[in-house]
């Protein structure tokens, strides 16, 4: 966020990235940047669909930055259903390591990622891992985007797992990503319980693959100057500029609750924090050597755009999945719940609906008393219901407006938080429970374990999204458990690491009327048919409704 922070301050054009399904690190970004985030996730979408969604949102920036997830290569065992990708060179030859780029319009993005354990939330440097692509940049929370990697045992076809087990799996890792945009990485390394060490991680990271073209040190959580000089006689062996240095700074902190960091409409202080980053950015980086790494050059950004998407493909997902499908001629009016207890949506999503024919109109059902005049459908995504519980059940007219028009067959789309709301009550943390819209019959009941992770699924029914018999890759990531399990589930799902074959799996979800609820939040950059399928509902539902008018 300090990157961020910084670049915004100067009027600089930034798009930022996220890697992972995460929702909440993206609305920092977003905050911060005044674009939207987009999330680079292969198991939720596609290899191809991260070098799409990269190429086509940098187009019209002067720099953007990838935040990782988790540690470097922290990834999945997964067999993706596509044929592996090549890995794309550059119009110019990679980086030596420690040189800088010479300005020549190469397109030299890095990313990063420390090679240390992430800092607990609400300590100084909140990021998870981070990729600092070509004109991309640090978020501020001390880890640094990602590598260009390939693991030193036998190389695997990419996506395809590795049955002997004798190297990780990092498939969706950052590493990945990074690999598929073919970047180099400037790291970060968390010295607050480091002197000479340092050197060994550092060399342990930058030697573990000989494919990988680093760009450079982050030295982060400094501590007093002799402190510096130890670290800094250390890295002398490794052969890489520092060109950062982050010292402790206790007051700088994002504070956090059960699902990680506290989502920005909960921050009436969040530009002072912002304000701080930018001028501690100033100071703490070298930015004569780093604004060359950081810049996107048009010459080499245009090759590496048109090698990996069409010119024409204008749209945010896949060309080749919605070559058939045409734009609707009229729009259909989707109310997408939006407020402090619902906002976890991917902004890809909510594009390639309008993309198809929708119009999107965001309620609340926190404040508002009635949805939207001529709503035809409704989009609940995840988010904190259970924090606003209390809220939401003493909004009686919203309560009821919604399970009216539910029953009167309105398409409905919920997950997790939504599918919470929509259930008969929340029982949060502190054993109260709070009337919710009624429609499912089960209660959401906040615990202590998290339920997170990648799960394929396989549709049991027919829902006004999927078809039965389908199957689908979502995460998972709560804290609730419903009391009831449903009758006729609409999922059944595995861990994406199971073998569907040997594992009986879990069942989940419901389908009454014309709504689909389920914990698994999926994304549709790949899978435009998902979305399809809600518009046409939407059409079905719009029809009937006319031909009743008729009658009458």
């Amino acid at each position: 966020m300090a990157l961020l922070s910084y670049l915004k301050q100067q009027n600089l054009q930034v798009q930022s990235f996220k890697v992972g399904p995460d929702y909440i690190d993206p609305m920092f970004h977003q905050y911060v940047t005044g674009k939207s985030c987009r999330n680079l996730d292969p198991v939720l979408t596609s290899e191809v669909y991260v070098q799409q969604c990269f190429a086509r949102n940098i187009q019209y920036v002067d720099f953007a930055l990838v935040e990782g997830v988790m540690g470097l290569f922290d990834g999945v065992s997964f067999n993706p259903p596509w044929p592996p990708l090549e890995r794309f060179d550059p119009p110019c030859p990679p980086l030596e390591r420690g040189v800088e780029d010479d300005g020549d319009g190469c397109f030299p993005d890095f990313v990063f990622d420390p090679p240390c354990p992430p800092l607990e939330r609400g300590v100084e440097d909140e990021c998870d891992s981070i990729l600092l692509k070509q004109g991309e940049k640090d978020d501020g929370d001390g880890c640094f985007p990602n590598f260009v990697f390939d693991p030193p045992c036998p190389p695997l076809e990419r996506g395809v797992e590795d049955e002997s087990d004798s190297c990780f799996p990092d498939f969706a890792s950052t590493a990945h990503i990074s690999r598929l945009l073919n970047v180099p990485v400037l790291l970060v390394l968390d010295c607050s319980r480091l002197s000479s060490s340092v050197a060994a991680i550092a060399h342990g990271l930058i030697s573990f693959d000989p494919n990988i073209n680093f760009a450079g040190l982050i030295l982060n959580r400094v501590g007093s100057d002799r402190h510096l000089q130890l670290l800094q006689n250390s890295l002398k062996s490794i052969n890489l500029p520092v060109l950062g240095v982050l010292r402790r700074h206790q007051n700088i902190n994002i504070p956090d609750r059960h699902l990680g960091l506290l989502p920005t409409d909960e921050m009436p202080d969040l530009d002072n924090l912002i304000n701080d980053l930018a001028e501690l950015a100033k100071t703490c980086f070298d930015w004569e050597k780093l604004l060359p790494l950081l810049k996107i050059h048009n010459e080499g950004s245009q090759h590496f755009l048109y090698s990996q998407v069409p010119p024409n493909n204008i749209i945010h997902f896949s060309l080749s999945n919605v070559k058939n499908i045409e734009k609707k001629k009229s729009q259909f009016l989707i109310g997408v719940a939006r407020d402090r207890a619902f906002n976890f949506y991917y902004q890809d999503n909510l594009d390639i609906l309008e993309e198809l024919g929708a119009k999107i109109v965001f309620w609340s059902p926190l404040k508002d008393e009635n949805l939207p005049a001529g709503v035809e459908g409704l989009y609940f995504g995840g988010g904190f219901p259970e924090v606003f519980a209390e809220q939401l059940s003493e909004n009686i007219l919203m309560r009821k407006a919604v399970r009216a028009a539910i029953i009167s067959g309105m398409p409905t789309y919920a997950e997790c938080g939504g599918l919470m709301y929509l259930s008969q009550a929340i029982i949060d943390f502190n054993s109260k429970s709070w009337e919710m819209v009624g429609i499912l019959p089960t209660t959401a009941v906040m615990g202590k374990s998290l339920k997170l992770g990648y799960r394929q699924a396989i549709t049991n029914i027919d829902t006004p999204l999927l078809a039965a018999n389908t199957q689908v890759y979502g995460h998972e990531f709560h804290r609730s458990e419903l009391i009831e399990a449903p009758a006729r589930h609409l999922y059944k799902m595995w861990r994406i690491d199971e073998d569907k074959n040997r594992s009986k799996g879990t069942v989940e979800g419901w389908n009454f009327y014309q709504l689909h609820a389920s914990y698994l939040h999926i994304h549709w950059g790949s899978r435009v048919d998902i979305p399809q399928r809600f518009i046409n509902n939407l059409e079905e539902g719009r029809r009937k409704k006319e031909e009743g008018r008729r009658k009458d």
